[in-house]
């Protein structure tokens, strides 16, 4: 299946005055997501620690960026429309909340009343609805306005809440939310993901299990010879089945790490030169690089070399490319985002996610004027609360910090 006429409507009919005759509908979509406000403030947004803590580690903005740089040329490469996947790229992160995965949660939790919250629900929100850029006839606000393949290609859970194909809780639309997400999935298998949020998918895992890593080892939070000792390797090993693989035995992960050392890119020590630099710099290119083409291999074998688009094909990833990629998510988690300092600090920025909710439920007055607008027309309180927590998402990590002192002392 190619890309048809289809796959470039837009769920609003584009003002001819505003259309850009000369440009492809999919490098437009590409160009409104690069140039929203959505994608800026990631720029102050965790990736795994707090920006500014460090100089050297990546935002979620930058993370974003590198996502779209390795997915553009593996999309290409399968025969996906570069465009297509750096939009979803660009995009996937969108919806994150300040403080990363742990703001997340509790604004999961502070959200029950109105349906709870999923960073993966909230991107499709912020396309669709809160990033102005289009609204409809009757003035409803219509967000980005993108086309139906590339909103089906950020659409890595298409599916509601208690939908999912296999048991997890992840899910990609709110009920809010239904009327775009069934338009732009018309004709598509419930539950199957398109290739090119496939391939994104699998850009983003490549991308923060190695990036972490380099972050981790560049910041001193991390010492690289950790994958060299096997005791080491065999606490991250099961924190890599629990958390990230659990149909892989322990011995896939401890088998992970001698592979990776193997190849001879692993440094054994790190001291902050331009020689660590660059050695750390060459670990990380190297390792990319295994990931894809072992991938673009395994799905040429079984799909055959044509050009693989849409619902043709499915990216196969072997279980000891998973497993390799799995075992450095776990090294980041385990050395990093697990420690007892992480854990006092998300404990700090706990207390500002619930102050925020707390005044602006108590004070709608005080949220941003567009959301002011969504509140003072919302029909009940779980609808209130939505909004509220629209405004609490869309906050960086800074200014969430600041408005939690100004509003709540």
């Amino acid at each position: 299946m190619t890309y048809a006429a289809r796959d470039r409507h837009r769920w609003v009919a584009e003002d001819p005055a505003h259309k850009q005759s000369d440009r492809d509908d999919f490098a437009r979509d590409r160009a409104r997501v690069l140039h929203s406000a959505a994608l800026r403030r990631l720029s102050a947004k965790t990736q795994v620690v707090a920006p500014g803590s460090d100089d050297f580690i990546r935002t979620r903005l930058t993370h974003s960026l590198e996502v779209a740089q390795i997915g553009r040329e593996f999309g290409a490469a399968l025969g996906c429309d570069a465009d297509v996947v750096d939009t979803a790229c660009l995009a996937h992160d969108l919806g994150h909340p300040p403080f990363g995965h742990h703001g997340e949660s509790v604004l999961d939790e502070l959200a029950r009343e109105a349906g709870g919250f999923e960073g993966n629900a909230q991107t499709l929100r912020v396309l669709t609805r809160l990033e102005a850029k289009r609204v409809h006839a009757d003035g409803r606000p219509a967000g980005l306005n993108l086309t139906r393949a590339s909103l089906d290609a950020v659409a890595k859970y298409p599916w509601a809440p208690g939908e999912a194909p296999y048991a997890t809780s992840k899910y990609g639309v709110y009920a809010a939310d239904l009327a775009v997400f069934q338009w732009f999935r018309e004709g598509a298998a419930p539950g199957v993901r398109c290739l090119e949020a496939q391939v994104m998918d699998w850009s983003d895992d490549v991308a923060y299990s190695v990036h972490d890593v380099e972050d981790a080892i560049a910041s001193g939070r991390v010492d690289p010879l950790v994958l060299h000792s096997p005791t080491e390797v065999g606490v991250v090993a099961e924190l890599a089945r629990t958390a990230y693989a659990p149909d892989l035995p322990d011995v896939a992960f401890v088998e992970a790490a001698a592979r990776l050392v193997a190849t001879g890119t692993v440094p054994r020590a790190f001291g902050g030169t331009r020689a660590d630099l660059a050695a750390l710099k060459d670990m990380t290119s190297r390792l990319i690089g295994r990931f894809l083409s072992s991938v673009e291999v395994a799905t040429r074998e079984r799909h055959g070399p044509g050009p693989l688009t849409r619902f043709a094909a499915d990216l196969v990833v072997p279980d000891d490319v998973r497993a390799e990629c799995s075992l450095l998510k776990a090294v980041a988690a385990h050395y990093v985002m697990f420690t007892d300092e992480r854990r006092a600090i998300m404990g700090r920025q706990e207390e500002v996610i619930r102050a925020l909710v707390t005044a602006y439920h108590e004070h709608p007055d005080r949220l941003d004027a567009d959301l002011a607008a969504d509140h003072a027309t919302a029909v009940d309180d779980a609808e209130r609360l939505r909004v509220v927590v629209d405004q609490v998402a869309a906050l960086t990590d800074g200014r969430a910090v600041t408005l939690a002192r100004s509003l709540c002392g």
